[in-house]
């Protein structure tokens, strides 16, 4: 009887190097996302038990579907060995599936292969799109603080920030402290892009490397952060990716505004008690006002918190749920919140994201001004080719 011919041996490799239909391969890398659940069988209607997330290696990232996976599961930051697991396509990009043929298990630190940061490609930031990986950024730091937010059961440290470089800016979030500081320019290896409320954010974590770098051309803080009032056209137009600043009045405001309750775990809104994330909680009563800002070119919705909306209201937290207790209509209060701003002329500096609905504002500075007529007029008289006698 003729004896079968042994299968091939896996061929080790980069994440950037899979293909779909090659011959078995094996990799080393890193869960940076992860989500369990389960799916429905058609054949008995039983529940079949799968993970899913992303996997890293430095050179690319790719998405992975465990069927059956151990029962007692893996956590994000984990390096595996996968041999001989299946890899085909999604969208265009490469994705890997493990499954009963397929062998995985853990791996140290020390077989995560090092990325050499000269063999990846150097990207201007404005370039950066959701999905990109295995490459490199260099720019400067303009801005970086720690936040906590909450990551399952418990709370974790995400430092949020912005980089620049001459192309543009590009919003960054960090899951370890490199200890990145203003003004500071650095390389950075082992990123990759998401979407993040419709524009690209850069994303660190923990095979992520920074190094500090003594380069030329790069802006300086000042230029990015008092840079003068964007058109909000030209807003638009962009994108809505990084930080800048808007002149306009307000001719509207958004619900939920005024007195509104908010998740004390993860500080999303809460509507009759209920969170969307944590169910029933006790919600935590907060000051808002969802701003509509035009200057005639276009608009853009201004998120401005409790300090901002107490110092265009002239009311405080405690004021509002004083008179709530009197009158208990909230929409009194947002009627008399609209009365206070409506009209005024604001100048917002921020981070701007873009989503179906347009381009919103978180502020990071919100100050009422007054239309500088001389000013106004001499940008009028340019565009239209009128001199000033």
């Amino acid at each position: 009887m003729e004896r079968s011919p042994d299968p091939p041996t896996p061929r080790e490799v980069r994440l950037r190097e899979l293909r779909p239909g090659d011959p078995p391969v094996e990799f080393v890398a890193r869960v940076v996302a992860v989500e369990r659940r389960e799916v429905t069988r058609k054949s008995d209607g039983g529940r079949r038990p799968l993970l899913s997330g992303l996997l890293t290696d430095g050179t690319a990232t790719v998405r992975f579907t465990w069927w059956d996976p151990p029962r007692e599961g893996i956590e994000r930051g984990t390096v595996l060995r996968a041999v001989a697991p299946e890899v085909g396509e999604f969208r265009g990009r490469p994705e890997v599936t493990f499954s009963w043929k397929s062998r995985v298990g853990p791996a140290s630190e020390a077989e995560l292969p090092r990325v050499d940061p000269t063999s990846l490609p150097h990207r201007p930031v404005a370039e950066l799109r959701p999905s990109d990986d295995g490459f490199r950024v260099i720019a400067r730091v303009i801005r970086s603080a720690e936040r906590s937010v909450a990551v399952g059961e418990e709370r974790r440290a995400v430092f949020e920030g912005l980089l620049a470089d001459p192309s543009g800016t590009v919003a960054f979030s960090a899951w370890t402290d490199f200890r990145l500081r203003p003004g500071e320019a650095v390389e950075v290896v082992g990123g990759y892009v998401r979407s993040f409320r419709g524009a690209p954010q850069l994303v660190l974590d923990e095979r992520s490397s920074v190094r500090r770098v003594d380069v030329e051309g790069l802006p300086p803080v000042d230029s990015i952060l008092q840079a003068p009032p964007l058109l909000m056209a030209e807003a638009e137009r962009r994108g809505g990716s990084g930080v800048f600043a808007v002149e306009g009045r307000v001719v509207a405001l958004l619900p939920p505004s005024g007195l509104v309750y908010r998740c004390p775990q993860c500080r999303r809104s809460v509507t009759a008690g209920l969170c969307r994330v944590h169910g029933a909680v006790t919600g935590e009563p907060d000051l808002r006002a969802r701003l509509v800002l035009d200057d005639g070119t276009g608009s853009v919705t201004v998120n401005a918190g409790r300090a901002e909306t107490e110092r265009l209201w002239g009311t405080t937290l405690e004021a509002c749920r004083a008179r709530l207790r009197e009158l208990p209509d909230p929409a009194t209060l947002e009627g008399e919140l609209l009365e206070a701003v409506l009209g005024r002329r604001l100048r917002v500096r921020g981070t701007a994201t873009k989503d179906d609905f347009g381009i919103t504002l978180v502020p990071e500075s919100l100050e009422p001004t007054e239309v500088d007529l001389e000013s106004t007029a001499e940008q009028l008289g340019a565009r239209i080719g009128v001199g000033r006698p």
